[in-house]
């Protein structure tokens, strides 16, 4: 496809769900379409041996798909101008290639219910307490706190607020969020399992349909459930460009890193837990909060507070 306009911003849905993600648009013209028998398998040898990305692999793996698994990720120009040309080439002098219709028609019912799919996931709750120790209630006071402020700083920066319905009873007795601030429901357009993930997290900075700063507070000493929401969310939705930070007091850092970086969270599609969570302490959040000027910082003034796995 071709753009023939400028960026523009348009909310109007594109899909079945009457929520729609997307909504930085441009208008494009198609310069090929070809119906799905026309349509050139990678692994035919003229294109697989002539694409960077694919020419030095064998053709049974998936590794090749790395490179193309997320959205707007640029392939070098030279890939692009051969598939174009090879495209262009393939509208005006058409040849047939086998299709397993089966094998379509499966994708295509697949790819159009998927979101409808109420998928068995054990999702953990706020209350769940996996290390079996007893959570002290001047810990959970003190969790609460810091979750105030981060509500009431996402506020002073111009974000909506999102917590966790469990938790509100106990937050807004402390903040009085004015207008609309605190949402009552997630403008987002994800599927159950992903929805019910993101609903757990402590507390969320949102601005229009994005949600832009997700934090996890961690007062209890196995630091287990928060994580895992957070390596969850990004295994369910592995294109999600979000700014992910577990909380929790000085002395607990070094847990926190240790947990961040348990093998199985360096699994991850989207790749290692430990390169999109950061750790923000108790004390980082309580400093931030008595900034004079919060309602005219950047949220990128977090980057001057939060610390990285080594």
């Amino acid at each position: 496809m071709q753009i023939t306009s400028e960026m523009f911003e348009d909310s109007t849905p594109r899909f079945v769900s009457n929520e729609d993600p997307f909504v930085v648009r441009f208008k494009v013209k198609p310069l090929v379409v070809l119906d799905p028998e026309f349509g050139i398998p990678i692994r035919e040898d003229l294109v697989w041996n002539n694409l960077s990305f694919t020419a030095n692999l064998p053709k049974e793996g998936s590794q090749w798909t790395g490179p193309l698994r997320s959205s707007l990720k640029l392939i070098d120009n030279s890939d692009g101008d051969y598939l174009f040309k090879l495209l262009k080439n393939q509208s005006q002098n058409p040849e047939e290639y086998h299709l397993d219709n089966e094998l379509y028609e499966k994708h295509l019912t697949r790819t159009t219910t998927i979101h409808q799919i109420d998928v068995p996931v054990s999702i953990p709750e706020d209350n769940d307490n996996h290390s079996g120790e007893v959570i002290e209630e001047k810990e959970v006071r003190e969790s609460v706190k810091i979750q105030t402020l981060l509500a009431l700083i996402g506020e002073k920066m111009g974000f909506k607020i999102w917590l966790p319905r469990n938790d509100r009873n106990l937050v807004l007795q402390e903040w009085k969020p004015e207008g609309d601030v605190l949402l009552n429901t997630l403008p987002l357009n994800y599927d159950v399992v992903t929805i019910k993930t993101i609903e757990q997290i402590d507390v969320l900075w949102l601005r229009r349909r994005s949600i832009v700063r997700a934090f996890e507070i961690e007062h209890t000493t196995s630091i287990y459930s928060g994580i895992l929401r957070m390596a969850d969310l990004l295994a369910l939705q592995p294109n999600m460009d979000i700014k992910l930070h577990i909380v929790a007091p000085e002395e607990r850092k070094e847990k926190v890193f240790s947990e961040i970086q348990r093998p199985v969270f360096s699994l991850l599609e989207k790749g290692a837990l430990s390169q999109y969570c950061t750790y923000l302490s108790y004390d980082s959040v309580r400093e931030l909060s008595k900034e004079k000027h919060l309602g005219n910082l950047s949220h990128t003034v977090l980057e001057d507070y939060e610390e990285f796995v080594d």
